[in-house]
């Protein structure tokens, strides 16, 4: 509802077709994703690859750190590479079956890095080629996509502790003990499939995790700060839930 100085009404009926518009429009830009400044952003960089390891995490980690010795220390977050309909019923590749992951033309890889970092991390990747477990991935120029705001966030690797894998409520609970300290109360979550990381030390048994309802502080602060340890390996990272799809080929 919205009054109207040309017709001095106060109910929808009584304004302009434009007037009605405009209200609409304000009420999208004061919703919960509306962008705000965050101190942290993701780099997307272009990538040019024939195929590449379903699991690469570690591979893509490790390489990258050749480059950026400090990407553990500076909270540098690594996310999965994946592709578009990763989230719309296209199964991901089976790498028991020998099956790859086929970048398109499209296809990203994303960091999070500090705002103050984002430049020199910039030009230390551009251009560069990794080299993960013998297959070649080129990065090319990257631009920068703010944080923003929104009510609903996914992340798709939570570390799983011991005891937890079999028992989701017990994960549940301790994330919502971690969230509470951080006067972050949850409202409505929703647990997804769990899945393993490969490391030299052993798997990393990760779950996925969708939590809704947040204020557009707490969505910040979760994306800039993430929960949990092993940013560099892909955990603990939220994406929107509006963005994840832009973030897997964009």
């Amino acid at each position: 509802m919205c009054w109207c100085r040309t017709t001095g009404g106060s109910t929808a009926t009584s304004c302009s077709r434009a007037c009605r518009r405009s209200e609409m429009f304000w009420e999208e830009e004061s919703a919960a994703d509306t962008p705000e400044t965050a101190s942290a952003l993701d780099l997307s960089f272009g990538i040019q690859s024939r195929m590449l390891p379903v699991d690469h995490l570690h591979a893509l980690s490790r390489a990258l750190e050749e480059l950026l010795p400090e990407l553990k220390e500076a909270g540098i977050g690594v996310h999965e590479i994946h592709l578009a309909g990763s989230q719309n019923g296209w199964e991901r590749p089976d790498p028991a079956l020998g099956q790859h992951l086929i970048p398109s033309r499209r296809s990203r890889m994303q960091l999070r890095v500090p705002r103050e970092l984002s430049d020199e991390v910039r030009q230390r990747l551009e251009g560069a080629t990794l080299d993960l477990d013998g297959f070649e991935l080129t990065l090319k120029q990257a631009r920068e996509k703010p944080l923003f705001s929104h009510p609903t966030l996914y992340a798709r690797h939570l570390l799983i502790l011991e005891g937890e894998k079999e028992d989701e409520n017990r994960f549940l609970q301790r994330i919502a003990q971690e969230l509470e300290e951080r006067e972050i109360r949850i409202k409505k979550a929703l647990c997804g499939k769990t899945t393993e990381i490969a490391t030299p030390d052993g798997p990393l048994y990760t779950r996925s995790l969708m939590l809704a309802d947040l204020t557009p502080g707490q969505s910040l602060r979760l994306q800039e700060q993430g929960l949990g340890e092993h940013r560099h390996l892909g955990c603990c990272l939220f994406l929107p839930m509006k963005g994840i799809q832009s973030q897997d080929e964009d």
